[in-house]
């Protein structure tokens, strides 16, 4: 009945499975030698673990011509694109442009001081990476800019290594240095197409870290708020609370709290006001520029600054100086700003492409995920020489920018003209806007950060992710932006190690008169088939689960025996592994099952495989596995084992 033919070194390789219900080995024609199979196969896998799509495939068959044009649209999707631009494209960019620079302006003013740098730098970094993304990036719906998240994230880092007062050089410079290697980094992970590595950031952790960083951001916004002159440097919630009601008596200042407060309660209107009617979405857009204006005339009319309101005062009339000078190549601070750098970039770039996806899914258009980080990269590497610190995308901003109607990342342009005309001409005209005012637009912004209806989610999906965006948040509040972030990764890469490490198994049966076999758990209506027990595998078997699966497999054959024992049924005698979840085997799986046969011989159990796929099947044949089992213990199925190992069952069907 056994097929012993070993001779599988022909030129038409044969892999062998057995289906009983014939009487004959069942044959798959590979075509090419084992070794040759196993090396495309290898290749295979290498093409898929880095190229979900095929980069090349517009490059195939075209002249040498073509393949120019095309590898120049491959970098600067705007010459692709750029050729169906026409006027009414251009009015919805236009409006958009104008919308979201209007919300951008006072927004970026506030967000430098979250990343202790005077005003002009937030100004700065939305005028030179909104231009280069829009050259470069694939997203028509993102506005870029600096983000409340990734400055808060920056200035603490930053203030770690320098004081941004009494060193304030030496911070700007490693500030530029830092944004040099983010940028170096989020544009390698591009061209190397390793994108796939900020997934290794759970969507829970993220909310939960995006959450804490928002109460946190908050917090910190209350020493503009309160006009309290005196804060602490930390960022825990705790320090904040002491350091707030330990200055009650004699640090707040009731006219700054009155101007916060009022102007707050505006934005927060506003921002209701456009949840509640879309149509209404300029009117949450324009208000922190009115916000500003308007706080503005207040104060330079009653000289509010005279009465301990803190101002703005000076922000630096003129374009982007050149910093590359500025940026340290080498020494200790090189070390510095490279491991800022990987942290603000890896930040910004998860950020960045969820808010890219998001909205082409909205529209229905895909995004290059490589081609978003060779964009993100280069606008951050030119911005650190041209005085930027770290951009990204703005949700807020790109949530507006979506409602106002754009249509191509021209508005992206727009919104930097408009800021390279505040630099040039307007900055004067913000010298005495309060500080409680970009407190307020910060708070008011920072707010839709607390995704709590996510968290809910999570919680009635997933405990163990739930565990990650609680442990993100609490570390963020509680300690401080680094720790949340170290916390966050560290649950995240918990999660993964535990799901590669113990992979799922389960007891499969037949459902009633049917050959199917399902998990007896899940079918509670399935039934074990009699001296048979049925494992199902739902996982490749690695260096890293392998003894785990073959411990697991033999636990279960135990409790079953124990099972049969007590209630005095047949023994088992055949253990049936399901494996067409298994995609992949290395050679420590092979080894472990080696051991489980072993480990099965001493019980007087046989050991039957079902349905390998083609990796693993090829892979079993180099190591020899079926001339140890022997190949007719290889099915095609489950059903088909059964009937050989149990063929009674199967006639009663």
């Amino acid at each position: 009945m056994a097929h012993q033919d070993k001779d599988h070194e022909t030129k038409d390789t044969e892999t062998r499975t057995f289906i009983p219900s014939q009487n004959v080995p069942y044959i798959h024609k590979v075509g090419i030698p084992p070794k040759q199979g196993l090396l495309k196969e290898f290749k295979t896998t290498v093409k898929e673990t880095f190229f979900s799509d095929d980069p090349l495939r517009p490059f195939k068959d075209q002249p040498k011509s073509r393949q120019f044009m095309l590898g120049l649209q491959a970098v600067f999707p705007i010459l692709e694109w750029g050729r169906n631009y026409n006027l009414k494209k251009f009015r919805g960019d236009l409006i958009a442009g104008l919308t979201i620079a209007s919300l951008c302006i006072p927004q970026d003013i506030g967000y430098s001081r979250l990343a202790n740098l005077p005003p002009q730098f937030g100004l700065y970094s939305s005028f030179v990476p909104p231009l280069i993304y829009a050259f470069m990036g694939s997203s028509r719906d993102i506005a870029i800019g600096p983000v409340a998240v990734v400055s808060l994230l920056l200035g603490t880092l930053l203030q770690n290594e320098f004081d941004p007062v009494n060193d304030a050089l030496e911070y700007r410079r490693l500030a530029f240095t830092a944004t040099f290697f983010a940028g170096i980094t989020q544009a390698t992970l591009g061209v190397l197409r390793l994108g796939f590595l900020i997934d290794f950031l759970s969507h829970a952790a993220v909310v939960g870290f995006m959450g804490g960083a928002a109460i946190t951001i908050a917090l910190q916004q209350l020493k503009g708020f309160l006009g309290i002159k005196h804060f602490t440097k930390k960022t825990d919630i705790i320090s904040v609370m002491k350091s707030v009601f330990g200055s009650i008596d004699h640090g707040w200042n009731w006219q700054t709290i009155v101007i916060g407060a009022s102007f707050l309660a505006f934005l927060l209107s506003a921002k209701y006001l456009s949840k509640k009617n879309k149509k209404l979405f300029w009117v949450s857009a324009i208000a922190p520029l009115i916000s500003v204006i308007l706080s503005t005339l207040f104060v330079y009319i009653t000289h509010a600054e005279k009465q301990g309101v803190a101002i703005v005062k000076h922000i630096e009339k003129g374009i982007n100086p050149p910093s590359v000078n500025e940026i340290y190549f080498s020494g200790e601070n090189l070390l510095k700003g490279f491991r800022i750098g990987i942290v603000a970039g890896m930040i910004a770039l998860t950020e960045a492409v969820a808010i890219g996806r998001t909205f082409a899914s909205m529209k229905d258009y895909q995004v290059d995920g490589n081609k978003e980080m060779i964009a993100l990269g280069t606008m951050n590497v030119v911005g650190s020489m041209t005085s930027c610190y770290v951009a990204t995308g703005s949700f807020s901003r790109s949530a507006v920018n979506y409602m106002a109607g754009c249509q191509t990342a021209v508005s992206n342009i727009v919104m930097s003209l408009v800021v390279f005309l505040t630099l040039k001409f307007l900055t004067p005209l913000f010298e005495y806007t309060p500080n409680a005012i970009l407190s307020s637009i910060i708070i008011s912004a920072v707010i839709g950060l607390i995704d709590y209806e996510a968290a809910i989610l999570i919680w009635k999906i997933d405990k163990f992710d739930f565990v990650a965006c609680l442990g993100a948040f609490l570390g963020v509040v509680f300690a401080s932006v680094e720790i949340g972030l170290l916390i966050a990764v560290t649950i995240s890469f918990a999660k993964i190690l535990l799901q590669v490490t113990r992979p799922r198994t389960a007891i499969l049966g037949r459902i009633p008169m049917t050959t199917v076999y399902r998990n007896i758990q899940q079918y509670p209506e399935a039934t074990k088939v009699p001296g048979v027990l049925i494992v199902r595998v739902d996982s490749a078997i690695y260096f890293s689960n392998s003894n785990y699966t073959k411990e697991r497999i033999l636990r279960w054959l135990t409790e079953e025996e124990d099972h049969l024992r007590a209630t005095y049924q047949p023994k088992v005698q055949s253990l049936i592994i399901e494996m067409s979840p298994v995609t992949d085997i290395d050679t420590s799986g092979i080894h472990a099952f080696e051991e489980l046969y072993r480990s099965l011989v001493k019980r007087d159990v046989q050991l039957v495989l079902a349905n390998p796929g083609r990796l693993v099947l090829d892979k079993l044949y180099a190591s020899g596995f079926p001339d140890l089992i022997g190949e007719n213990k290889i099915f095609l199925t489950v059903a088909d084992a059964v009937l050989t190992c149990a063929p009674k069952i199967l006639q009663q069907v």
